[in-house]
C-alpha cells in the first residue's frame, strides 16, 4: 500500500484503481470519469493535510486521518437531522477547505462523503454513492446504481439512466432529462422537480411531508399514476385521470397510455403537479 500526505497543491497519478472513496469537509470537489490513468489534482488545501492511500487491491482513498471511517460522517448527519449540536472541533471547515479534482475510469464504484463541500460527479456507470450534510451535489450523466443522501444540500441530476435513491431532510432534488429504471425520492421539506422519460419498466416513487413535487412526463408516456396528498393540492395537465377527494385525503389515479411504467407520489401538506410535455 502506498500513502501520501498532501499539504500543498499537488498532482498525483495512480496505477489501476478498482474503487474510489472520498471523504472531505469543505470546499469544492469534482469526480470525473475519464480515459487513461487515474489522477488527483489538489489546487487548494487547508491547514489539515489530506491523507491519500492506494492499497494493494487498487482502492484509492482520499480523506483525513480522523475521517478514515464512514461512521464519523454518518454520525454527524444523524446529529444534524436530530437538531443536535454536531459540528465537532475536529471538523472545523476553516482548517479543511480543499479544491480537488479526481479522474478515474467510468466503470469504477465511487463513494463520496462531504460535510459542506459542493461536489460534481460526472460520467460514471457502475455504483455511485454520495452523502452530504449541507453541500450541494451535481450528478452529470451518471448511470447505474446511484444513491444521494443529504441533510440540507440540494441535489441535481442531469441525464440520469439507471436507479437513483434520494433521501434528504430539507434539500431539493432536481432531475433533468432523466430516464430512470427506478427513482425513489424521500424528503421532509425539500422540493422535488423531475423531468422524466419513463421506459416501459420504469418505476418512480416520491414522498414528501411539506416539500412540493412537480413532475413532467412526455405527451406519449405509458404509465400508471397514483398520487395522494393529505392537505396539499393535486393538479395535472393530463386528461383521463380520476380526481377524488374525501376528508383527510385527495388523490389522482389512473392510466396514461398502456400503463406499463408506474408513477406514485405522496405528500402530507405539499402540492403535487403532474405536467404533460410536448409531443415527441
Amino acid at each position: 500500500m502506498r500513502q501520501w500526505s498532501v499539504e500543498k497543491p499537488e498532482r498525483l497519478t495512480f496505477d489501476e484503481v478498482s474503487r474510489l472513496n472520498v471523504r472531505v469537509v469543505a470546499g469544492r470537489l469534482a469526480v470525473l470519469a475519464g480515459d487513461g490513468p487515474a489522477t488527483l489534482e489538489v489546487t487548494e488545501v487547508g491547514d489539515a493535510p489530506l491523507l491519500i492511500t492506494h492499497d494493494d487491491d487498487g482502492v484509492l482513498t482520499v480523506t483525513y486521518r480522523d475521517l478514515t471511517r464512514d461512521g464519523i460522517l454518518d454520525g454527524l448527519m444523524s446529529r444534524v437531522r436530530d437538531g443536535l449540536a454536531g459540528d465537532p472541533q475536529a471538523l472545523r471547515a476553516s482548517d479543511r477547505r480543499v479544491t480537488l479534482t479526481l479522474t478515474v475510469p467510468a466503470d469504477r464504484p465511487v463513494n463520496v462523503g462531504t460535510v459542506s463541500a459542493s461536489a460534481v460527479i460526472s460520467g460514471f456507470r457502475d455504483r455511485t454513492s454520495i452523502k452530504s450534510v449541507s453541500g450541494d451535489i451535481v450528478l452529470d450523466g451518471v448511470s447505474g446504481e446511484i444513491s444521494a443522501d443529504t441533510v440540507s444540500g440540494d441535489t441535481e441530476s442531469r441525464g440520469l439512466v439507471g436507479d437513483l435513491s434520494f433521501k434528504s431532510l430539507s434539500g431539493d432534488l432536481t432531475v433533468a432529462q432523466g430516464k430512470p429504471r427506478r427513482l425513489s425520492a424521500t424528503t421532509v421539506s425539500g422540493r422535488i422537480t423531475a423531468d422524466l422519460e419513463l421506459p416501459p419498466t420504469g418505476h418512480v416513487t416520491m414522498n414528501s411531508v411539506s416539500g412540493d413535487i412537480v413532475v413532467r412526463l412526455p405527451h406519449a408516456v405509458e404509465t400508471d399514476v397514483k398520487i395522494r396528498s393529505t392537505t396539499g393540492r393535486i393538479e395535472t395537465t393530463f386528461t383521463g385521470l380520476d380526481h377524488s377527494a374525501q376528508a383527510g385525503m385527495s388523490a389522482l389515479t389512473g392510466r396514461i397510455g398502456g400503463g406499463m411504467a408506474s408513477l406514485s407520489a405522496h405528500t402530507v401538506s405539499a402540492d403535487v403537479t403532474l405536467l404533460k410535455g410536448g409531443r415527441a
